[in-house]
């Protein structure tokens, strides 16, 4: 029973998003990142301007089809491209979305005819058109993007998966867009890794490619760049439409605000799924959390777990990528984890796998002054769910030492490892974290080897 479970940790890649090129895909959930084209626009990588250039030639070619009498075939063939599953981008809670409708693929191409200029000489972005056509956004640019690169995306992901001995199988993808034809090939046979919960393609992106938001965006517009006194009287509530409208007549408008993101290109990089916070920031969330009181007085339960999962996230990472802060009811009692892969990076996470099936890690929060049998059972039970037989409390104090010999006792019986992190081990992983000099898993390391050492051989 894995939570959230990931492409790599059921193929038995044993390497954490850092350390890979492409972005690691939910295996049952979008992910909630987007490929920005302005990011292939502005790379150093002769390969990624390219693939931009194929992107925007590709997509005028639509004005190249209206003028030519085939309207219908050109709303047809961006309502295709409004979607692509395979990739597991976006915000979909079961990997697949829905495309756009013909009435919003006809409004889109509208733009070649209203405004002389594309008209004339076509997008250089064409993701401005989120400015331009209410429902278009992120995901919709995301999508258009991956199906025009998509042959260049299958070839990557065939050779992610040769680099990281990831199977593949023979599918058959319904559909790819041939840059040379600007048309697409049906019924194209190509060799993929699949989903092993539903069957289905998987396509690999590069993390390069990969933002949370575009640089170009409607709401970085309407913040910086807007007119706005000159679109709403005094007073008047902010109407999106209208904004669009207004776009629509003075397409200047919206030239200066792709100006200025061409100045400001610098500070547009791609965004890493996961950022440690600083070490200022770590130091002031440890001092919060150790003056927090035991208990759930004034709330002090959940200021406990928000400030836990903050730092854990941190610190174990890239060693343990963080999965999810999840809840659950045992007993009629709250219970908060946290959930974290475990890539087997280090030789006592591997040790953990070997030992105890752990392929993800569960700490779970109890900001109580001591751990008791109800705690100890709890923790058991969820074991017992098929996530591992290594679990950790994270916990204020030590075990008692009733609690502690139950611990050794269940391990020596059903070899099942509970452990507690305090707050005198998380103070020591902050240390370590600033002085750079060893990690902070080495801290769950020797909690473990302690504990080993307690039980009997």
């Amino acid at each position: 029973m894995l939570i959230r479970p990931r492409l790599t940790d059921h193929f038995g890649v044993h390497k954490s998003q850092a350390e890979l090129d492409f972005v690691i895909q939910f295996l049952d959930e979008d992910l909630p990142l987007y490929v920005d084209p302005f990011l292939l626009w502005k790379s150093p990588s002769q390969q990624d301007q390219a693939l931009h250039t194929s992107i925007t030639n590709s997509f005028n070619h639509l004005n190249y089809l209206s003028k030519k009498g085939k309207k219908d075939t050109a709303i047809d063939t961006l309502v295709e491209l409004s979607e692509c599953s395979e990739v597991g981008l976006g915000l979909s809670k079961s990997r697949r979305g829905v495309r756009i409708g013909k009435h919003q693929a006809s409004e889109v191409l509208r733009l070649f005819e209203t405004i002389p200029e594309y008209s004339q000489f076509g997008f250089t972005h064409f993701e401005v058109i989120q400015l331009y056509v209410n429902g278009i956004s992120k995901d919709r640019i995301s999508d258009i993007s991956c199906n025009y690169l998509k042959s260049f995306l299958i070839d990557y992901t065939f050779e992610q998966c040769e680099i990281h001995a990831i199977p593949t199988q023979l599918v058959t993808l319904e559909s790819v867009y041939s840059y040379r034809s600007n048309a697409f090939e049906r019924s194209v046979k190509v060799r993929l890794p699949v989903n092993p919960h539903n069957g289905e393609p998987i396509i690999f992106t590069p993390k390069r490619w990969l933002r949370f938001t575009p640089w170009i965006n409607f709401e970085d517009y309407f913040k910086t760049s807007c007119p706005r006194d000159d679109i709403f009287n005094p007073n008047e509530p902010v109407d999106r439409v209208k904004i669009l409208q207004y776009n629509r007549d003075n397409y200047g408008a919206v030239e200066r605000y792709v100006d200025l993101k061409h100045r400001s290109a610098a500070d547009c990089t791609n965004d890493p799924l996961f950022s440690q916070i600083p070490v200022l920031s770590a130091k002031r969330k440890l001092a919060d959390l150790l003056k927090l009181p035991s208990g759930k007085d004034d709330g002090a339960d959940a200021k406990y777990e928000r400030l836990c999962t903050e730092l854990m996230a941190t610190l174990f990472y890239p060693h343990l990528d963080f999965a999810q802060a999840q809840s659950r009811t045992e007993s009629g009692r709250h219970v908060r984890d946290l959930i974290f892969y475990n890539n087997r990076s280090v030789d006592f996470l591997d040790e953990i796998f070997a030992d105890y099936g752990n392929r993800q890690l569960v700490f779970e929060m109890k900001n109580v002054a001591k751990i008791d049998s109800d705690h100890l059972n709890q923790l058991n039970r969820y074991l017992q769910g098929g996530i591992g037989n290594f679990g950790v409390f994270l916990t204020r104090h030590s075990l008692p030492s009733a609690m502690y010999k139950n611990t050794v006792d269940l391990w020596s019986s059903q070899r099942k490892c509970m452990i507690a992190v305090t707050d005198a081990d998380i103070q020591l992983m902050v240390d370590v974290y600033d002085s750079k000099q060893r990690t902070p898993i080495e801290v769950l390391k020797k909690k473990y080897v302690e504990f080993r050492r307690s039980c009997p051989s």
